[in-house]
């Protein structure tokens, strides 16, 4: 069975950094595009970037210059380094994968249990 699994949330201060990490583990036969969301208390889940097999990447223009996706594909993973958090970045984050378990003729959307970032003096 396959299932993302999140880490890394927490507290910081603003102008601090965090860095969420997103590990697909299971029968896995390949990875396409690898994303990160947030959703604020109240508001929409949004797209903050993603990441391609071949490690081209894509950013909201809210975090564009402060937020870096990199991911890992030997291991599965996929990272958000989050630097200069401002309150407004304060989410819960999710990460999204797009990909084939192994056996399967279509590629499937798996999303993680997501994780608290809070940016608060």
């Amino acid at each position: 069975q396959v299932q993302l699994v999140e880490s890394g949330g927490g507290l910081v201060q603003p102008g601090g950094s965090l860095r969420l990490s997103c590990a697909a583990s299971g029968s896995i036969f390949s990875i396409n595009r690898m994303d990160w969301y947030r959703q604020a208390s109240g508001n929409q889940r949004e797209l903050v970037g993603f990441i391609t097999t071949s490690g081209g990447t894509h950013y909201a223009d809210s975090v564009k210059g402060r937020f870096t996706i990199s991911r890992d594909n030997a291991k599965n993973t996929v990272y958000l380094q989050m630097n200069s958090l401002k309150p407004e970045d304060t989410a819960v984050y999710y990460c999204y994968a797009n990909l084939r378990p192994v056996g399967k003729a279509y590629d499937y959307a798996y999303w993680g249990q997501g994780t608290q970032v809070t940016a608060s003096s």
